[in-house]
């Protein structure tokens, strides 16, 4: 089976339907980032089917923790080289995504990659979430926020939670240590006004990949107090 083909099943097993014109674009974005990638450090993941895998089909398991065909607003906090955002714009171009990153090069890559895909109602913004976190641009502003960002799920909480409109989620992507993180990430979730809503377990397609993502609840408004200032939160983590 052709990779183009592999890509559009192993969604379909994660319950995402992509059209021909959707996979090309994600077949687009995966030779821009190997291209970009020579010129400066995107991803360690290089090979085309390990791209296709580890990378987009990975990001798109959020669709199974939330219907993404209902979200109108969506906020990726450290997006890196566009995991989990720019692949769910590609995937669910009705959702208005903002990307977030304090690499001002990251961005011109996303930047590139969104004009030569044509995407729209995509935009990338340069910052530390500590910062644009109290910003009234962005704050309480998105209906979800989807990361994959490797912090554990206190100080992650800190840095997305604020973004995060009431009643809205934060989708977090993480790996087996989730157990481990969950005794302090709950409390520090409770402090800034989320909860846990449930946990999933996701198995990437043609991978031995298990995803275990955290549905975190907003139930009510995040303290102004939060996000503390650059550091802190990773220096010293909520629920502690």
């Amino acid at each position: 089976m052709e990779i183009k083909q592999q890509l559009i099943e192993g969604a379909k097993a994660l319950n995402v339907q992509l059209t021909d014109k959707q996979a090309d674009q994600l077949m687009q974005y995966k030779e821009l980032l190997i291209e970009w990638n020579e010129k400066m450090n995107l991803t360690a993941i290089t090979e085309d089917f390990e791209v296709i895998t580890k990378h987009f089909l990975d990001c798109l398991t959020v669709q199974s923790s939330i219907d993404l065909a209902q979200v109108k607003t969506l906020v990726d906090v450290g997006t890196g080289a566009g995991f989990p955002g720019l692949v769910l714009k590609i995937a669910f171009p009705n959702v208005k995504i903002t990307l977030i990153d304090s690499l001002n090069k990251r961005l011109k890559f996303l930047q590139h990659v969104i004009d030569r895909l044509g995407l729209e109602k995509i935009d990338c913004v340069h910052g530390r979430a500590e910062d644009l976190g109290k910003n009234k641009l962005y704050r309480e502003q998105f209906e979800v926020c989807a990361s994959r960002a490797v912090a554990n799920l206190a100080v992650l909480g800190e840095y997305t939670l604020p973004f995060v409109q009431k009643d809205g989620y934060l989708i977090a992507l993480k790996g087996q240590k989730l157990d481990e993180e969950l005794a302090e990430g709950e409390k520090a979730l409770q402090i800034l006004g989320g909860e846990i809503d449930q946990i999933f377990d996701v198995a990437v397609p043609y991978t031995n990949l298990n995803h275990r993502i955290a549905k975190v609840k907003k139930v009510k408004v995040t303290p102004k107090k939060y996000p503390r200032k650059a550091g802190e939160p990773t220096k010293a983590p909520l629920g502690k």
